[in-house]
């Protein structure tokens, strides 16, 4: 009887090599965070388990321009909701992007899942008025079908506090171009302290 060790290194690479190399069944990358092999034309990640540190995350981006001292005022034509990022919250984001930037909701990813919570106060001239709110993009995906229509039953001129979230998956143009969250409403308003929470549910990298 005759043990046998075989040790086989793996030479380290950077993860733009990982996702730019010919896949081959059965041969492996390490980065200086994860180990990966090619299998059936997809690279797998091995370790960390699929369980750990999938790049999941969360981000906060509070607007401060527009308060209750200075309110965005709108008419009945669509607008992009306001939000500069004035304050923002990334530590756990576990991402090499920004979840929102220059004004657009961004993706990592073709295939994550996402989910955003707006949350925001607002007033209507009319108290039987509405406003739609929901996503759009740019290359004929209905994102504008995530949507809610929102009520505002009493008083002209009352404020109101909304928290609306929405799930939704990036397609391609939503990596490159991004999302934008608007509103169209039934009578003219304002709206302010305007909150957007984003998560990322699914990274499709993993």
């Amino acid at each position: 009887m005759k043990n046998t060790a075989f040790r086989v290194h793996v030479e380290e690479a950077s993860q733009t090599e990982v996702d730019n190399v010919n896949i081959e069944q059965g041969a492996m990358l390490v980065t200086n965070e994860s180990l990966f092999m090619g299998f059936n034309n997809e690279q797998v990640r091995v370790f960390p388990p699929q369980s750990d540190k999938m790049g999941l995350g969360w981000a906060r981006y509070d607007d401060t321009q527009y308060t209750s001292e200075s309110p965005y005022s709108f008419t009945t034509a669509a607008f992009v909701v306001p939000n500069n990022a004035g304050n923002v919250i990334d530590t756990h984001i576990h991402s090499d992007i920004a979840y929102y930037e220059d004004d657009k909701v961004k993706a990592e990813y073709d295939g994550d899942v996402y989910a955003i919570t707006i949350a925001f106060k607002a007033k209507l001239s009319n108290a039987n008025g509405y406003l739609d709110l929901f996503l759009e993009g740019g290359n004929g995906t209905p994102y504008d079908r995530v949507r809610d229509t929102i009520t505002f039953p009493k008083g002209n001129d009352i404020e109101h506090v909304f928290a609306k979230t929405f799930q939704y998956y990036a397609d391609e143009d939503v990596v490159t171009n991004g999302l934008e969250v608007k509103i169209e409403s039934s009578h003219s308003g304002s709206i302010y302290d305007i909150i957007y929470f984003i998560q990322r549910t699914q990274n499709h990298k993993y």
